[in-house]
């Protein structure tokens, strides 16, 4: 059978698939081992995960070979050997062989972040290899790397000549036809992968870590290459839009609001203070978004090795949210949410998607009370199309400018980050220090110039591969992510104790929060637990201070400090005054690319892109999700919010108007 299916002219082919099931078993293998603790280990459960896992690899393998095939059969036997033929065959398999032991190594990296096989993420780094380079070579020794995957297949080729592989692939004799019916299994097998298998059938258990192990890395990897946007109604289950927009407008209608065209597939509406002791206050408003900032490493949600003492010593004299939640697992997602005040799109964020410029963001209604908007970030803006999209909506760019170009419809100004400005700097940019003394200098400007200013800063140094200044903490740069959070809380300590000597002090706001956690890993599709992120209010012009415990989202926070600020405005955001919420109305949203999760209490509604839906009860005391039956009144709540989202995204509901 064997020899019928690999004859001689095919000896290299069958060494190929040999390497690629036996590697790819062992990979699965080691990130099974990786995380045992959180893997269902069951035997069946064990077993179905290597036999999907085989499926895939198949599946993977077939895309491989596939070109291979063509050239082996239609170059004529009396060719096989000849200079042509080696120089081709040694070159294909030298390619073939790099990539397949670099693609398997570099899953390990990928888990070692995201505990996830390559996804959209790995994607999106694509298009930015200086900073993954850079962080890369920052978080592990490429030297040592690339010196092992030239050495992995400096070896194999010595073992395929040693077992004489080479010398049975260039021997004549093998016919068209032998060679022809070889290929037919493979083609079998490639088109069926095309036509019956996707991705999201490697996940066939409650556990997302089997899920996970299940699947093959590459086929993950072209998958999300060609799902990295998604159609919310050809994915998602509906309902009428009539009756989604009634929904969300009853919800929104309870903030105080009116609505501009009452009868309208649109949530346009004015806003009006409620309940605020001050009236329209104005205030400079500094947004310090901090990377990867779990809740979890603070004191004050229970950390006990005191990482971040300026935060846990300014919670108490803030306005300190103990029960927000991200939208999303990246930094784009949290911007988003931020922003727009939208609930999480599936696919890709809209800051990165191309037809994201004059829409409605936080900044329209800064812009309606007269002030300068800014964005400060320490790389370049260009990663993740972030200068686009804020520039593209009014915002002034502040950023490293490593000579990548705003596009020519971006009209707003853009300022460097000059190289004396800089202390400090790695992969992702300047440390943190460096971008709150560039904020601190635009302030001063601003301030002279008699202009009240909104700044969107984003940090960067609480990333892998974790490096900051040394000397400022007792922990060593570059140790871990531990080093790094306690790094970004002095930074943010010595910012505001420099904050504090300015003259613009006493009439700014500062506004702290998480763009996500630290990470997104859990046994469950949406772990509800690692989306809690930090965030408090500080300096208000009333000097509000204390905890608020209510359950509410990212995309709450700047309707609340409207509201805190006593604004009537026009509005075109989901958010809503956390201060001024019913505990009937308290509700975090929740998603990564592909799920979308509701939570209201202890209960979360996941949509899933499959037209389904989940339904659970949430254990916060060990973060477990237990399934219980559908409630038809959460789910349809559920889906109106995310279709009503998708729905003005996708017909310019979003848009600044006229």
């Amino acid at each position: 059978m064997l020899t019928k299916l690999f004859p001689a002219r095919y000896a290299l082919l069958r060494a190929f698939v040999l390497i690629f099931l036996s590697i790819s078993l062992v990979v699965r293998g080691i990130l099974l081992v990786w995380d045992f603790q959180e893997t269902d280990t069951g035997p069946l459960s064990l077993i179905w995960t290597f036999v999907v896992g085989f499926v895939f690899d198949l599946a993977t393998l077939s895309f491989f070979v596939i070109p291979y095939l063509v050239y082996l059969v239609l170059v004529p036997s009396k060719w096989s050997g000849s200079l042509l033929d080696r120089v081709l065959t040694f070159f294909g398999f030298f390619l073939g062989i790099f990539i397949l032991y670099f693609s398997f190594l570099g899953e390990f990296t990928f888990w070692d972040e995201f505990h996830r096989r390559y996804n959209f993420i790995a994607v999106d780094y694509l298009i930015y290899t200086y900073e993954v380079v850079q962080n890369i070579n920052e978080s592990y020794p490429l030297p040592l790397l690339i010196g092992t995957l030239l050495g992995l297949v400096a070896v194999t080729f010595w073992l395929l000549f040693r077992f004489g592989v080479f010398q049975r692939t260039f021997s004549p004799g093998t016919h068209f036809a032998q060679r022809s019916l070889s290929a037919v299994p493979w083609l079998v097998v490639m088109v069926l992968s095309v036509f019956l298998l996707t991705n999201e059938q490697a996940e066939w258990s409650s556990n997302r870590y089997n899920n996970e192990i299940s699947k093959a890395g590459i086929y993950s990897f072209f998958a999300a290459f060609r799902n990295n946007e998604l159609s919310f109604p050809d994915f998602y289950m509906t309902i009428e839009d009539k009756e989604a927009f009634a929904r969300v407008k009853s919800e929104l209608a309870m903030d105080g609001a009116t609505f501009v065209h009452p009868d309208a597939d649109e949530i346009l509406r004015t806003v009006t203070p409620t309940d605020s002791i001050v009236l329209d206050v104005r205030p400079n408003v500094v947004f310090i978004c901090v990377e990867s900032l779990s809740g979890k490493f603070l004191k004050s949600f229970g950390n006990e090795l005191d990482l971040t003492p300026n935060l846990d010593s300014l919670a108490g004299e803030s306005l300190f949210f103990t029960q927000l939640y991200a939208t999303g697992t990246r930094t784009v997602r949290g911007m988003e949410a931020i922003t727009l005040s939208i609930p999480p799109t599936p696919g890709r964020s809209i800051v990165k998607r191309v037809e994201n410029a004059g829409l409605f963001t936080i900044g329209e209604v800064f812009e309606q009370k007269g002030y300068e908007r800014n964005f400060f970030y320490g790389g370049d803006g260009y990663f993740d199309n972030m200068n686009s999209f804020f520039g593209g909506n009014g915002f002034n760019i502040v950023d490293r400018g490593r000579g990548f170009l705003l596009d020519k419809s971006i009209l707003t100004k853009r300022t460097n980050i000059d190289d004396d400005e800089v202390t400090f700097e790695n992969a992702w940019g300047v440390c943190d220090e460096d971008i709150y003394n560039k904020v601190l200098k635009e302030a001063d400007r601003a301030y002279g110039a008699g202009q009240p200013f909104f700044d969107f800063v984003m940090t960067t140094s609480n990333h892998k591969p974790y490096t900051y200044p040394e000397g400022k903490i007792d922990i060593p740069s570059g140790t871990g992510r531990n080093g790094a959070v306690k790094y970004t809380d002095y930074a943010i300590g010595e910012f505001l104790r420099k904050a504090k000597g300015k003259p613009w002090f006493a009439n700014t706001v500062f506004v702290i929060m998480a763009d996500h956690c630290a990470s997104s890993a859990g046994r469950w599709e949406l772990d509800v637990q690692n989306y809690q992120i930090p965030a408090l209010i500080y300096n208000l012009p009333q000097k509000n201070t204390g905890k608020i415990n209510n359950l509410c989202s990212q995309i709450d926070m700047f309707p609340t400090l409207f509201g805190l600020l006593g604004w009537d405005y026009t509005s075109n955001l989901f958010g809503k005054d956390v201060l001024q919420m019913t505990p009937e109305e308290e509700r975090a949203f929740i998603g990564n690319y592909r799920k979308l999760g509701l939570l209201k209490g202890n209960q979360v509604m996941v949509l899933g892109d499959q037209k389904n839906a989940n339904f659970y009860d949430w254990d916060p005391s060990d973060n477990s999700l237990k399934s219980i039956p559908t409630d038809r009144v959460f789910l349809d709540e559920a889906i109106s919010w995310y279709q009503v989202a998708d729905f003005l995204y996708s017909n310019g509901g979003l848009k600044l108007q006229d």
